[in-house]
């Protein structure tokens, strides 16, 4: 509501800029006629400026999406650009001189001489619009191009609408009241043109901010994607196979009673798909459909996963058809590289969708990684579930919706999966489980060196003790809200925790640059105990940016203490996963 009301002051305010004064004497010269003869055409015309530009934005707002990466920092260069012009006026009417122009032209004609008609009137709101170009293009950019960032929406709209309306406010009080509004309106120029400014720089800032990625984090947060902390939590007081969302009630070989939970959602969000052309609902009607919500960094996505693939292989041939909806949790997992190399290395060769936007998201109203949607033939959702857990009912769910759909033979017997490495289930025997924790300051917990110092490089030590959960830093790191980056030659990592397997998301900072580590488990190098990504002398290298397992004992029994000591500078740390 806030961010609509703000654009409609900025709507309103654009009447309030020098540059707009050349137009009013030519509006005023008319305020004492018919409104419903002059003034409402005029609108009318205005309208239809406005309209034509949201036409344009919703018909090519998507060139962005399809652009993929490039397309996204050309969009930050023109925002970049639209606040630039906020912040110094004079170059955005020379940027905008053209139209200026066209629309000066316009309106000379359309009012030396002329008697008010209807459709005079008219093209005056259109003339009205053009001139108003240098005002409003550089707000109006930032609607369209933030819209073209976040993916066409209904938001972006009602930001439009609110921008028109409050515009189109200011001059329907220009025509009902004339002069005195336009005195008043030459005394605010001065803090029009500051608050003016103050919106460039706004978007200078935003610009900035998009491109470290801390739109990911936000947007996540915003839109309850941040869930991991929470399914941990539940995973640990339910216990591995404790169901996070389970059907009320069950036939009597366990099999759930499936309920009509409502049609499935659109796929058009998708900024890309891999192993597959793109799938719509209409098209996967007559199709029993798994939509499985995953991001490649998500330790309970990958514990997920080879269960996601037997089904995948097992019921393919009986009408089976698997969707993966990659959506990012990090900015990293933007990238659509990364991804096709993570599924190609987890050997997911089903749909993907790429979610960048959270669209397909929000469009089942999804709130949790991983989860799983089963839809029957007739495109009806009919089973849903959150978390790890519950593969042999996820499993009966499938076998239930291919026979209605008319498969036949289709088996009874339950897949036997095991999976390895990260994708190995995780060890509920003994007290739970260390939670998920997050290094950027957004959602940090537990940190114990000294006070944190947000996104500004600072030196730091490790204390003497660590409790349980707790962790610390050694070296000079900058603490950002997403992530952790090593300023220094290098730099240590600390945690006390209570868990048979230890990850943590890293990256090898902007530069690409290999890192390498070396991790100790309780003062000593891990041996046995070293998880998939580190040798029994507990070196490993930083190549690309995902979840790497660090330790892998062979229970979960007692405390630990888990160092990680980078040996090269620049390395990015995102969060510890547990298992």
């Amino acid at each position: 509501m806030l961010i609509l009301i703000l654009a409609y002051l900025g709507g309103v305010l654009t009447i309030a800029s020098p540059c707009i004064l050349p137009v009013l004497p030519f509006v005023f010269a008319r305020s004492d006629q018919s409104f419903a003869r002059t003034g409402l055409p005029l609108l009318a015309g205005m309208a239809l400026t406005f309209t034509l530009v949201a036409t344009l934005a919703a018909v090519g707002g998507g060139w962005v999406v399809q652009a993929n990466q490039y397309g996204r920092w050309l969009a930050l260069v023109l925002m970049a650009v639209f606040g630039v012009t906020l912040l110094f006026p004079s170059i955005g009417e020379r940027m905008m001189h053209p139209l200026v122009s066209a629309g000066n032209r316009m309106t000379n004609a359309l009012t030396v001489g002329k008697k008010p008609q209807v459709g005079t009137s008219f093209l005056l709101g259109i003339a009205t619009g053009l001139l108003w170009a240098p005002c409003a293009g550089p707000i109006l950019g930032l609607v369209l191009t933030g819209a073209a960032l976040q993916g066409a929406n209904v938001g972006s709209t009602l930001l439009l609408l609110a921008y028109a309306a409050g515009a189109v406010t200011s001059l329907t009080l220009a025509l009902l009241i004339g002069g005195k509004v336009f005195s008043a309106m030459k005394r605010s120029l001065g803090a029009g043109e500051w608050i003016r400014r103050g919106l460039g720089a706004a978007m200078l800032l935003g610009v900035v901010a998009i491109s470290l990625g801390l739109d990911t984090g936000v947007l996540a947060r915003i839109s309850t994607a941040s869930t991991g902390g929470f399914e941990q939590s539940l995973i640990n007081k339910f216990g591995a196979n404790g169901p996070v969302k389970t059907a009320s009630a069950s036939t009597e070989n366990g099999a759930p009673l499936l309920d009509n939970e409502g049609p499935m959602p659109s796929l058009d969000g998708a900024v890309q798909w891999l192993n597959s052309p793109p799938l719509t609902a209409e098209s996967l009607r007559g199709k029993v459909v798994l939509v499985d919500f995953w991001t490649y960094s998500c330790i309970n996505c990958l514990r997920a996963l080879p269960y996601v693939k037997a089904w995948a292989d097992k019921y393919r041939d009986q009408g089976l058809v698997v969707i993966g909806v990659h959506a990012p949790e990090f900015a990293f997992e933007r990238d659509i590289n990364n991804v096709t190399k993570e599924a190609q290395k987890l050997g997911i060769d089903y749909p993907i969708a790429i979610d960048n936007n959270y669209s397909i998201w929000r469009a089942f109203n999804n709130q949790y990684w991983p989860a799983h949607y089963f839809i029957d033939a007739k495109g009806q959702i009919r089973h849903s579930h959150f978390g790890e857990g519950d593969y042999a009912q996820s499993e009966q769910v499938i076998q239930q919706l291919l026979r209605e759909a008319g498969a036949k033979n289709v088996t009874t017997t339950i897949s036997q999966v095991q999976g390895q490495g990260v994708e190995q289930a995780a060890d509920q025997n003994s007290a739970p489980l260390s939670p998920e924790t997050y290094l950027g300051y957004m959602r940090a917990e537990n940190f114990v060196s000294e006070s944190a110092v947000s996104d500004a490089p600072a030196d730091y030590t490790l204390p003497t003790h660590l409790d349980l959960n707790s962790w610390g830093l050694a070296g000079r790191w900058t603490i950002g809200g997403e992530n952790i980056q090593l300023n220094g030659p290098a730099g240590r990592i600390s945690y006390q925790f209570h868990a048979r397997d230890l990850h943590l998301v890293l990256g090898p900072g902007k530069n690409g640059k290999p890192v390498h580590f070396k991790v100790l488990l309780d003062g000593k190098a891990p041996g046995a105990m070293h998880g998939t990504d580190v040798s029994p002398e507990g070196d490993g290298v930083v190549t690309d940016q995902r979840l790497y397992q660090l330790i892998r004992q062979s229970d979960n029994q007692g405390d630990h203490t888990f160092t990680i000591e980078f040996l090269d500078s620049g390395v990015t740390a995102y969060a510890f996963t547990f298992g």
